[in-house]
């Protein structure tokens, strides 16, 4: 069966996770590493995607700066969507040749792995058609922007954990003027180690790995 390696990171500066994404990817292109899997968390960010629309950020870029928000234009799909403190991104970088080369399965897999992290902590939650991520009954609760480069993926998606929701108004996020929702706001609140083994358990078994984690940092 393949593996995997879990590398957990804590609070990463975007620019820095950026950087080590790339850093990875070529080297999983090279086969010096196998596939990978990052979770972390940002200072507060906006991201605006190849596809996104600038007008979806409601404040000045001056405005931003003062509040404390840093903001990247970056080559992943999709639209605007934020990031912080309290929200859980994951970063696959996947060799998609040694699954499926299918960038739709890869999306719907990463959709399944959150469903199934969230149903252990009594959150339902489901795919909208049209609509890229995962919903609950109060919103969207995780957003899903991936890069494939010769079949090898960066980005990834944000779990909205204890995330702080008044930085979502600053954004229509993913370009949907939709509500978004937490896990805490759903009244969950897993610890991040216990959200973190849900969430590496699960993308396991969708992907049909066994994991070999490596130093928390690393």
């Amino acid at each position: 069966m393949r593996s995997f390696e879990v590398r957990e990171l804590g609070l990463v500066p975007y620019a820095r996770a950026w950087e080590l994404q790339r850093e990875l990817e070529r080297r999983r292109k090279a086969g010096e590493i196998p596939d990978q899997f990052l979770l972390l968390e940002h200072p507060h960010v906006l991201t605006l995607g190849r596809n996104g629309r600038p007008e979806h950020l409601l404040v000045s870029r001056q405005r931003l700066a003062e509040l404390g928000i840093e903001y990247y234009e970056i080559d992943r799909g999709g639209d605007i969507t934020y990031h912080g403190p309290g929200q859980i991104v994951g970063y696959p970088i996947l060799d998609l040749r040694e699954w499926k080369r299918d960038v739709l399965a890869y999306v719907r897999g990463i959709e399944e792995t959150i469903i199934r992290a969230l149903a252990r902590f009594g959150i339902e939650s489901w795919r909208e058609p049209g609509a890229t991520g995962v919903w609950t009954r109060a919103g969207k609760i995780c957003a899903i922007g991936v890069h494939i480069s010769r079949w090898v993926t960066t980005h990834g998606f944000a779990l909205n954990w204890t995330t702080d929701l008044n930085y979502y108004q600053y954004i229509v996020p993913c370009g949907l003027p939709r509500p978004v929702t937490s896990m805490e706001a759903l009244g969950a609140r897993p610890g991040r180690r216990e959200l973190h083994r849900a969430l590496v358990e699960h993308f396991a078994e969708v992907f049909d790995y066994e994991v070999a984690p490596v130093e928390a940092g690393a």
